[in-house]
């Protein structure tokens, strides 16, 4: 049996892309086996032994498997060697579990899904932008990036001194939602989300696991 993580899931993925800067960050190697949730039919049927409510990624190691990015990001950081993402300090620790879920409830719908997605993907296939859709979602990312905004502070990291799992979340899908004019003018009314992303955006792990 390998002894290497094996994420299932696909380069565009969000939360494919989290798992794999995680273990980036961590310095730990992986397999990644391509799973298609958007081909047509769906992902393979056998897929559904491994996630069964058919989404990606699903994680594997030594014969252990899990699923939601959330539970595989913590799993992850504190089964291998590495660089700590998550801090020992119950308020930064707190702060992160929040951003997290933030992240996941606000975030990903708004600035990927109801703004990127609209923008980039569809016209990308040949598919027309709902203008609604982009219209409404416009002012709940500026909900979004406030709220992470504010939450960050002064701080050099979303929730605290150290580079965490909260960055490695939101990192992702600003990285979608800056390929959108609304995105790029949007940030820089944050200076200091402004300011994290220039050093952010340009992380080894960030850039090695483009999916562009």
């Amino acid at each position: 049996m390998t002894e290497k993580p094996r994420i299932f899931g696909a380069k565009y993925s969000v939360y494919v892309r989290i798992v794999r800067l995680v273990l980036a960050e961590k310095g730990v190697d992986y397999e990644l086996l391509p799973v298609d949730v958007f081909a047509k039919g769906g992902p393979p049927f056998d897929y559904l032994d491994r996630h069964p409510f058919g989404r990606i990624p699903a994680f594997e190691h030594k014969g252990f498997s899990l699923y939601e990015t959330s539970a595989v990001t913590r799993f992850v950081d504190e089964a291998f060697e590495g660089p700590k993402l998550q801090s020992s300090n119950i308020r930064e620790r707190a702060r992160c579990n929040q951003l997290m879920s933030i992240a996941d409830n606000y975030v990903y719908p708004h600035l990927v899904w109801g703004i990127y997605v609209e923008r980039v993907s569809k016209p990308r296939r040949g598919d027309i932008t709902d203008e609604a859709k982009v219209a409404a979602a416009i002012p709940k990312a500026r909900t979004c990036l406030k709220a992470i905004s504010d939450l960050m502070g002064v701080n050099p990291w979303l929730a605290g001194k150290q580079l965490s799992l909260a960055d490695l979340y939101v990192a992702p899908m600003l990285d979608y939602f800056l390929m959108v004019p609304e995105g790029g003018e949007m940030i820089q009314e944050y200076g200091n989300l402004e300011e994290w992303w220039s050093h952010v955006g340009v992380r080894r792990s960030m850039v090695s696991t483009s999916p562009v």
